[in-house]
C-alpha cells in the first residue's frame, strides 16, 4: 500500500499528542478510536507437554479482523511522479489525473452523515491512502473521528461549508463557501487544503477561479462512485484505468466500500495511492 514508512512513523508519533488530546477534550468524543501499530500480543500462558494442538479460528465476517484479511495484496507503489501544473491560468478540473502509473486513487466526502467507529483501525491496519474531502462543519462537530483517520495516514481537503451547488452563484458567494471551509479545516487539522472538490461536482468557469484564489492547485472529480460495497463505473471499459479517482461518502457501509474499491483496483493490476503525492 502507499503509505511510506516515514509517513507512518510521523503519524504514530502524532498518535501520542492526539490522544492526549482526546482524553483531555471536554464533551463526548463521537466514535474515537485508538490506533495502534500492531494489535496488542495476548498473553498466553505456555502450553504443557500434554497440551493437544490447536487452529486459530478465522475471523467472523463483518469484523475488524475479518476486513483486514479480505484486502489484496498489491504491487509496491511506483515513486510518484506528480502531475505538471501550469504556473498560470485556470487550474485543472481532473476526472482522471493524467498519469501513466499504475494507480488509482481513494477519496472520502462530506463527512456528516455517519461515521462508522473501524474506519481509522481499518486505514491504518490496512495501510489505505485515503484523501478526505470534508464540510468544514461535520469536521468541527466530529474533529476527533477525522484527526484520528488522518492519524492513520488520511489526508483532509476541502468540499465547502454548506454542501451546496455552487454553479451559477457569484464568484463572492463561491469564495466564501471555499475559503471559508479551507481555512476553517486549516484550524483543526494543522495544514491548509490544497484540493478542492464542489459539491456533487457541479461547477463554472468561477468555481475554478475561486478555488484557485482560495489555494487550490486542482479540482476533483471522479471516475467510479463506491455505495454499500458496489463500484459504479463511469465509463464502458467497466474497469478501474491509472490515475482513476474514486468516490465514497461517510455513510453506514464505508468499510464495505473501501474493501470493493480495493478489490476493484486490484482487479485491475493497479495500487492505490495518494493524492497529494500526485498533485503538489
Amino acid at each position: 500500500m502507499s503509505v511510506t514508512p516515514a509517513r507512518r512513523i510521523l503519524a504514530a508519533a502524532t498518535l501520542l499528542a492526539l490522544l492526549a488530546l482526546s482524553a483531555c477534550a471536554a464533551g463526548p468524543v463521537f466514535h474515537a478510536r485508538q490506533i495502534t501499530a500492531a494489535p496488542p500480543s495476548p498473553s498466553v500462558p505456555a502450553p504443557t507437554p500434554s497440551a493437544a494442538p490447536t487452529t486459530t479460528a478465522p475471523p467472523a465476517p463483518g469484523s475488524l479482523d475479518w476486513y483486514v484479511s479480505q484486502v489484496p495484496t498489491f504491487a509496491e507503489a511506483p515513486p510518484p511522479q506528480p502531475v505538471p501544473l501550469a504556473a498560470t491560468g485556470p487550474i485543472p478540473f481532473w476526472h482522471r489525473l493524467p498519469t501513466d502509473q499504475k494507480v488509482a486513487f481513494i477519496t472520502i466526502d462530506d463527512g456528516g452523515l455517519a461515521r462508522p467507529p473501524a474506519v481509522a483501525d481499518f486505514i491504518w491496519r490496512a495501510h489505505i491512502p485515503v484523501t478526505m474531502f470534508l464540510n468544514s462543519p461535520a469536521a468541527e462537530e466530529h474533529d476527533v473521528y477525522f484527526r484520528q483517520i488522518q492519524v492513520a495516514g488520511g489526508v483532509v481537503e476541502s468540499h465547502t461549508i454548506r454542501h451546496t451547488s455552487l454553479a451559477g452563484r457569484s464568484y463572492d458567494y463561491q469564495k466564501q463557501e471555499i475559503c471559508g471551509a479551507v481555512d476553517r479545516l486549516e484550524a483543526l487539522f494543522g495544514k491548509r487544503a490544497t484540493l478542492f472538490r464542489p459539491p456533487f461536482g457541479e461547477y463554472d468557469s468561477t468555481t475554478l477561479t475561486a478555488a484557485r484564489d482560495c489555494g487550490a492547485k486542482a479540482v476533483l472529480h471522479w471516475s467510479e462512485t463506491v455505495h454499500e460495497g458496489k463500484v459504479r463505473y463511469q465509463t464502458p471499459e467497466k474497469v478501474v484505468q491509472p490515475g482513476d479517482v474514486l468516490l465514497m461518502h461517510f455513510r453506514p457501509a464505508l468499510m464495505d466500500d473501501l474493501l470493493a474499491a480495493l478489490q476493484a483496483i486490484h482487479r485491475a493490476g493497479l495500487t492505490p495511492a495518494l493524492l497529494e503525492d500526485y498533485i503538489r
